[in-house]
């Protein structure tokens, strides 16, 4: 292994130091007078390929780096009612000035083409027209063919790879990462072009001190004020009746934006995630979190299948939600940003599946789910952003009024016993935050205060109906008694708070910080109705006190560190090197819980990525840190987290430390000029753990989860490769990626020892095509491979692999006339079982031009498939599992711009 690293990176920094060479100058006309916006090329001779290029600045300086292996190179300079000029210079660095003749040129007809991709410095521009298809309506059906952009299933941005930090339209962040309503429901025919923001600083005031390696999206309206938004209204032939209705108007104007949204379904369709943070931005902003629950207790639920959730979610959902930004002063320094969503859900769900354990023993099981979401959460932010300093204050809160049951039947295929039972979790939840940031100038320094605050409850009861369905070792249910009961109550404080000076001179910036952070966790519950199994040594039975919990965890880490940035034209460096005194108590005195950590430790983070030849940029970067542990690695008393099982932690068990080290490396490539994007990425990780799991079944029977004092690690390594481009000629943009990652590590079962080894393998492939006029192709596949190995005192070997893709095909018969064809397929190969599960559709839409209004009929599921089938491998059983699909259905949709 480390042999593949130091290879790695040879060939990291031998691509960094290979032939590098700069040519500057100044371009200038007959008189001298300086020309601006010359372009500056280099080329290979004999090769219509474009190695590297500049634009000449205000003053008529330019600057190009490349990498050839020529000893010669063409250096060709264009300018308006400029002479085009073509040197051949030697392949070395060198500065050349030129002077260009002027030349007027009559020009009797004048055709304006826009550019399908444009760069200008660290921003490039998509014209969103070059990507469109016929069939598009919204800005996200274009997002998702752009060359080197790419949008995940949950919504989220991704940019060679990566996600993005921030999403503006006309340069306002009026969604604060939560952008997934104005990317669904934004018309693409308000949209001028898509812009790339890389490396962006959010923060004004640190622009030219603090570097950062994340990009942004800057969605560019037609207009400067513009009222707009996306409608559609649905309803459907089905059992029960369908309806789908999406109500998203929008308006950006120079001093406020709005959105509203309201879209409700029981179709399928996934709508009620809209509002989840997907950008967090710069930790200069404050912290910001997607406040959730923490869900100790759960009914048995059940399983999920690959497939797209429009298959299978059998859902009941109203989301609302409302965005407003204002500025509040005169310069636009000062914007109110206030935010509101509020959810309301049921989701059905039933599975069946039949485990076979390794050891021998196998089961089934059937569950029916109801999963009932109510939800609500407020925000208010206000923020400065500007070049003489910084203010933002983030205040949230949130609450739930959750609910989940199940509807269980369990049988063991060996002894043909069966049990079934009803179960219920009620789980309400309370959730604040207060997020400060400010960064105030002081001389030629920056002072930066950062405060956030969180109070969170959580309160949940599972109620399992009969009692008599646990069937867990060691307990059996009260004397009587029709419930099992468990009770859980969570109270969450944390606090962190810090103060940072940043000093900066040539490109360096030195930010000397001090902070402090707490969290303080109580957690008290209750486990009635059930009692353990009496041994025959009475004296070593568990007391009353073991049925419940009543413990106080904290972590308080006061901490120093120092951050150093630096930033040229091709050198981008940044690192934190903090040293924390982590003091960690768990305090249960009635349980004879009394643990405790105190340790100093250095956990440091470096990044560095260096730009060269136009249009490269290669990185690396490594961390340590140390992670000591939650309040769940604590608590002694019994727990009954679900229906399959009730847990107690020794009282001997130390608390876990967890050290981890990773390393990576990157190397990307973007050029506008030929549409091709790809990059490179390779990271190796070391988590060093002092604990190592093995669980004990006492005399009684039930289970004690004990540690054993052993060090032990979780190696993990992997990389990917991902191409993409755009194909100006055919009108297609193609893309290829894969991925390899192996994750190694030991473990205990039935204190048997033995070594895990999982590798995942992915080869993706995506293309859209609109060549033809009366056609356009969208297509994406995907093939995986598994494989498991334990080698140890358990042995075991399983592989699985799997085919998915989904062709979308559109005919344009006639104008304002669109039949659609899709096609998912989920294919499945495991333990000599093979799955191969299609699904159709077909759609009809009749295009109302003059009024921009659609009129859709379309039949999903056209073969009625009800079940999807599948099998899966783990560490301890080969699963065969059947899922419940939605069947056929038919839907009429109304789909309209506002304007």
């Amino acid at each position: 292994m480390k042999k593949n690293i130091s290879l790695f990176l040879m060939l990291f920094f031998t691509v960094l130091t290979f032939a590098q060479k700069t040519v500057t100058g100044k371009i200038t006309d007959d008189d001298g007078v300086a020309i601006p916006s010359a372009s500056v090329t280099i080329e290979e001779p004999g090769k219509d390929a474009i190695l590297a290029y500049g634009i000449t600045n205000s003053k008529g300086e330019y600057k190009v780096t490349f990498t050839s292996a020529e000893p010669n190179v063409d250096l060709k300079v264009k300018a308006f009612n400029q002479k085009p000029l073509t040197k051949q210079i030697s392949n070395s660095d060198q500065t050349l000035s030129f002077k260009m003749q002027s030349e007027a040129t009559e020009i009797k007809e004048v055709q304006l083409k826009t550019k399908m991709i444009t760069a200008r410095g660290d921003t490039i521009s998509y014209d969103l027209k070059a990507f469109n298809s016929k069939n598009d309506r919204t800005l996200a059906d274009v997002m998702k063919k752009i060359p080197g952009i790419e949008v995940n299933n949950d919504g989220t941005i991704l940019y060679q790879g990566n996600a993005i930090n921030k999403f503006y339209v006309n340069g306002k962040d009026l969604m604060e990462g939560g952008y997934g309503t104005i990317n669904n429901s934004l018309p693409k025919d308000a949209v001028q072009k898509v812009e790339v923001l890389e490396n962006h600083q959010p923060v004004k005031i640190l622009q030219d001190k603090v570097p950062s390696d994340q990009a942004a999206i800057n969605i560019k309206l037609k207009n400067s004020v513009t009222m707009t938004g996306r409608g559609e209204v649905g309803t459907g032939f089905g059992d029960p009746w369908l309806w789908n209705v999406k109500l998203t108007p929008m308006f950006f104007g120079q001093k406020s934006q709005w959105v509203v949204n309201y879209k409700t379904n029981n179709m399928g369709e996934q709508v009620e995630n809209e509002g989840n943070i997907l950008a967090f931005g710069n930790r200069f902003e404050g912290k910001r979190i997607n406040a959730s629950q923490n869900d100790w207790l759960n009914v048995e639920n059940a399983d999920t299948p690959n497939l797209p959730v429009k298959r299978y979610l059998m859902n009941n959902v109203h989301y609302l939600s409302a965005n407003y930004l204002t500025n509040i002063d005169k310069k636009k320094e000062w914007e109110l940003k206030a935010n509101a969503n509020y959810t309301n859900n049921a989701v059905e769900r039933e599975s069946y599946s039949q485990k076979d354990y390794f050891g021998g023993t196998s089961n089934s099981i059937k569950i029916l789910n109801n999963f009932y979401t109510d939800k609500a959460k407020g925000e208010l932010i206000f923020t400065k952003n500007a070049k003489k300093g910084f203010f933002k204050n983030t205040t949230s809160f949130s609450q739930y009024w959750n609910a989940d049951r199940g509807i269980v039947d369990r049988t063991d295929l060996k002894s043909g016993i069966l049990r079934n039972a009803n179960e219920g979790v009620e789980s309400p939840t309370t959730s604040f935050q207060n997020s400060l940031s400010t960064i105030i100038p002081w001389k030629e320094k920056m002072v930066n205060l950062l405060s956030y605050v969180s109070y969170q409850t959580d309160r949940q009861t599972l109620q399992v109906s009969p009692s008599s369905y646990l069937d867990i070792p060691g307990f059996e249910p009260v004397a009587n008694t029709e419930f099992a009961t468990q009770s859980l109550r969570l109270k969450t404080f944390e606090a962190n708070h810090s103060a940072n000076i940043g000093f900066s001179a040539k490109g360096w910036t030195f930010t000397p910080e001090v902070g402090f952070n707490f969290k303080s966790t109580g957690m008290m519950s209750d486990l009635s109705n059930v009692k353990a199994i009496p041994s025959a040594n009475p004296d070593k039975d568990p007391k009353p006190e073991a049925y419940s919990n009543d413990l106080n965890y904290t972590i308080a880490t006061p901490y120093g560190s120092l951050g150093i940035n630096y930033k040229n034209e091709s050198w981008m460096i940044y690192a934190n090197l903090p040293v924390n005194s982590n003091n960690i108590k768990a305090e249960d005195p009635l349980r004879l819980v009394s643990k405790s950590v105190n340790k100093v430790t250095f956990e440091p983070n470096i990044f560095a990525q260096y730009s060269f030849a136009s249009f490269w940029k290669a990185s690396v970067n490594a961390n340590i840190n140390n992670n000591f542990g939650e309040i769940n690695t604590a608590y002694s008393g019994f727990l009954m987290t679900s229906p399959e099982g009730i847990r107690a932690m020794d009282v001997k068990n130390p608390i876990p430390q967890n050290n981890n080290k990773s390393a990576g490396t990157r190397i990307e490539y973007r050029n506008p000029l030929n549409n091709l994007f790809f990059n490179v990425n390779y990271r190796y990780s070391d988590a060093k753990r002092n604990l190592i799991s093995n669980p004990e079944i006492n005399g009684a029977g039930y289970t004690i989860m004990k540690y054993k004092e052993q060090d032990n690690h979780v190696l993990s390594n992997g990389y990917s490769v991902e191409v993409g481009k755009y194909f100006p000629k055919f009108k297609t943009n193609a893309s290829l990626s894969y991925s390899n990652n192996t994750t190694e590590s030991d473990a205990f079962l039935n204190d048997k020892s033995y070594t895990n080894k999982n590798n995942g393998q992915s080869f993706g492939i995506k293309f859209n095509n609109t060549y033809f006029s009366w056609m356009s192709v969208d297509y994406n596949a995907s093939l995986t491979r598994t494989k498991q190995t334990s080698v140890g005192e358990l042995n075991s070997n399983a592989t699985r692999t799997g085919f998915t893709h989904n062709l979308g095909v559109f005919f344009y018969p006639m104008e304002s006339h669109t039949v659609g064809f899709n096609w998912d397929q989920v294919n499945t190969n495991a333990a000599g079982q093979k799955y191969h599960n299609g699904f159709y559709d077909v759609s009809y839409q009749f295009t109302w031009t003059k009024k921009k209004i659609d009129f859709e009929l379309k039949w999903m599921n056209i073969a009625n498939k009800k079940v999807f089938e599948t099998y899966d491998i783990n560490t301890t059983n080969i699963t065969y599992t059947r899922y419940q699909l939605r069947p056929s259905q038919v839907m009429f949709t109304v789909k309209f711009n506002f304007k």
